[in-house]
């Protein structure tokens, strides 16, 4: 059912901010059944926007976060909420957040709606985070989600994949139409659930160095790894060499692999 408050009717969205704002009800009780939230859980909410998610997470969180760039929609929300206790409002940019301080020691249960256009580097942003966080529940472009979720040899696989898939648990959970949205975007959206490992079950012994061979791999996908590595040294490459074909694409590697590739290069640095 996609319903339509007296509040979104006299706001306008701002394509700066990247604003879509859901109106489904069904898929809103869709996330929150979702999320499954306790009694005892702190929720995090990434552009509230005009409530309509807020609505039910304040029902059933025992603290509930906020975090809105819009000044306008934030003065709403504290109008809105102001009474709720257990509602605290931060007006800022989710992408330049502390979300250590906002967690305060206890683990947080992140979900929102993102704007496709900071969708991306946000993730980036939350995992150096990731051991305050339980999981998190996105609203992303259809096409995001298909590449956070892709295994190797598929289209989608990428860096995106790799580094969120070294991270974190990820299940795409369900489609949501653009009539869901007001304004409708030109795309289909989807739900993903992320849950960031304890450990990683392939540990890098230097991320640093990991971080930057998946990159340097995928800047140039059509390239074979031997031609990529061209920016490590002979030793290097040779050590690599010896234990994986090189004549392979990154595509086809595994999150494993990536990781044993990168333990190589370590030994020789």
């Amino acid at each position: 059912m996609k319903t339509t408050s007296p509040q979104q009717s006299r706001h306008r969205a701002r394509k700066r901010f990247g604003q879509n704002f859901l109106v489904d009800t069904h898929i809103i009780n869709n996330i929150v059944a979702a999320i499954n939230v306790k009694p005892d859980d702190h929720v995090v909410e990434i552009g509230p926007g005009l409530g309509a998610l807020t609505d039910a997470l304040i029902k059933v969180a025992r603290h509930l976060s906020v975090i809105e760039i819009d000044k306008d929609l934030a003065e709403r929300l504290d109008r809105r909420y102001a009474h709720q206790k257990h509602f605290t409002l931060h007006c800022g940019d989710a992408l330049k957040t502390d979300f250590a301080e906002i967690s305060s020691g206890q683990a947080m249960r992140i979900v929102g709606n993102l704007p496709y256009n900071i969708s991306t580097p946000l993730l980036f942003h939350l995992l150096s985070y990731r051991v305050s966080i339980s999981d998190m529940y996105f609203m992303l472009q259809k096409e995001v989600v298909d590449r956070l979720a892709a295994p190797p040899g598929n289209k989608n696989y990428g860096r995106l994949s790799v580094m969120m898939q070294y991270h974190c648990q990820i299940q795409a959970l369900f489609k949501v139409p653009p009539t869901a949205f007001n304004p409708a975007p030109k795309v289909t959206s989807a739900v993903v659930r992320l849950i960031p490992h304890y450990e990683p079950p392939h540990i890098a012994t230097d991320l640093d160095l990991f971080e930057r061979l998946v990159k340097i791999c995928f800047q140039q996908r059509r390239k074979t790894l031997r031609n990529s590595l061209k920016v490590f040294t002979e030793d290097m490459v040779e050590l690599a060499n010896s234990n994986i074909d090189l004549g392979a694409r990154p595509e086809t590697l595994s999150v494993a692999e990536f990781v044993s590739l990168s333990n190589l290069l370590s030994k020789t640095m």
